[in-house]
C-alpha cells in the first residue's frame, strides 16, 4: 500500500474544489437568489459553461452574411476556386487573367481515410435515425417497431445492444439473402457479407440488436402502415450496411497558381468501394421518397431516405 503522502496532490485538489464550491456556489447562489427574488444556482463549473453558451448564441444571432465573389478554374470535372473577393470586378479580373493559362501545383496534401460500416441498431440509434430521416418522434418510432415486433417481423425492440450473439452467424447470412430478395431498394444488389463484424456475445446482455426476422420473407410489406414500412426498411438497410466492406478513399487538397493568382482544389478518390455502394441508384422511388446508399464523409455505409 502506498504512503499517504503519495495522495497529497489529490487531497489538495479536492480541498480546492470544496473551497471553490463554498465561496462561489453557496455564497453566490444565496446572493443572486436574494437579489432577483427567485431560486438561482451559481456554480464554479455550470455558470462559466452557461456563459459560453450564451455568448455563442449571441454571436449566432448577431451574425451578418457578407456577399463575396470567387473565380473558378474549370477543366472537365476539375474545378479550382480562388479566395474571396468583395467586388465582382476583382473576381472577373482574376478569371480574365487566368483564361487559357497554364497552372502549376504548388502544394498537395493526400490522405487515405477509412469509413467503417455502422453498427446494427439498438433502440436509441434507431430512434435517432428515424427522427433525422423521417421526422418521427422517439415514441412514434417505438410504437411502430413495437407493432412490427408483435407481428413477428422484427426482433425485440427495447434493447441497448448493437451486436448479435456468436451463434447467430448462419441465420444472419440467410436473413441477408432474404432481405436482398424482398427489400425494394436491394434489387440487383450482390455482395459477400462480413457477418462476423456484427457478432459479439460479450456485448449482448438480455437482448441482441434489432434486426428483421425470417417472417419478412413471406410477409406482405405493402399492407404495413407507412411508419412501420419505413422503419422496417431502415432496419433492413442497416443489416446490409453493417455487414458490408469499409469504404476507403483518398482526399486530395491542392494549392495551384495561375498567372500569379492562387486557387484551391479539393477532390476525393475512391480506393475501396463498399460492395453495395454503387449498385442502388438514387432514382428508385419508394412511396414518395427515394432510397439510396450514400457517402457523407462520416458514415458511408448508411442508408437514408431523401425527402422530396
Amino acid at each position: 500500500m502506498k504512503d499517504g503522502s503519495c495522495y497529497e496532490d489529490l487531497y489538495q485538489s479536492a480541498l480546492c474544489r470544496a473551497k471553490a464550491d463554498w465561496l462561489v456556489g453557496i455564497n453566490a447562489s444565496r446572493l443572486f437568489s436574494v437579489l432577483y427574488n427567485q431560486n438561482l444556482k451559481v456554480g464554479r463549473v455550470q455558470t462559466p459553461t452557461l456563459a459560453m453558451i450564451v455568448d455563442r448564441n449571441q454571436n449566432v444571432k448577431e451574425f451578418v452574411k457578407e456577399k463575396y465573389y470567387v473565380a473558378h478554374l474549370t477543366f472537365g470535372e476539375f474545378d479550382a476556386v480562388s479566395g474571396h473577393f468583395q467586388k465582382k470586378e476583382e473576381a472577373d479580373k482574376v478569371a480574365s487573367d487566368c483564361s487559357e493559362r497554364m497552372c502549376q501545383v504548388e502544394k498537395e496534401d493526400i490522405q487515405t481515410k477509412t469509413v467503417r460500416s455502422p453498427k446494427l441498431y439498438d433502440l436509441t440509434s434507431l430512434q435517432r435515425d428515424a427522427n433525422r430521416i423521417f421526422g418521427y418522434t422517439a415514441q412514434q418510432t417505438l410504437d411502430a417497431v413495437q407493432e412490427m415486433y408483435e407481428k413477428k417481423l422484427v426482433t425485440y425492440p427495447r434493447t441497448d445492444s448493437q451486436y448479435l450473439t456468436d451463434e447467430m452467424g448462419e441465420s444472419t447470412r440467410k436473413l441477408i439473402q432474404v432481405l436482398l430478395c424482398r427489400m425494394p431498394f436491394s434489387e440487383g444488389m450482390e455482395y459477400e457479407p462480413e457477418v462476423s463484424k456484427v457478432l459479439n456475445s460479450k456485448k449482448v446482455s438480455d437482448h441482441h440488436a434489432i434486426i428483421p426476422t425470417s417472417e419478412v420473407e413471406k410477409a406482405d410489406l405493402q399492407k404495413l402502415k407507412e411508419k412501420e414500412r419505413n422503419i422496417l426498411y431502415l432496419i433492413s438497410a442497416r443489416v446490409l450496411t453493417a455487414t458490408a466492406d469499409s469504404y476507403i478513399y483518398e482526399t486530395h487538397k491542392c494549392q495551384l497558381t495561375c498567372n500569379f493568382h492562387t486557387f484551391y482544389f479539393n477532390a476525393r478518390k475512391t480506393k475501396q468501394e463498399a460492395d453495395y455502394g454503387a449498385v442502388v441508384g438514387n432514382k428508385k422511388k419508394i412511396f414518395k421518397k427515394y432510397f439510396r446508399f450514400f457517402r457523407d464523409g462520416v458514415n458511408h455505409a448508411v442508408a437514408i431516405f431523401n425527402r422530396n
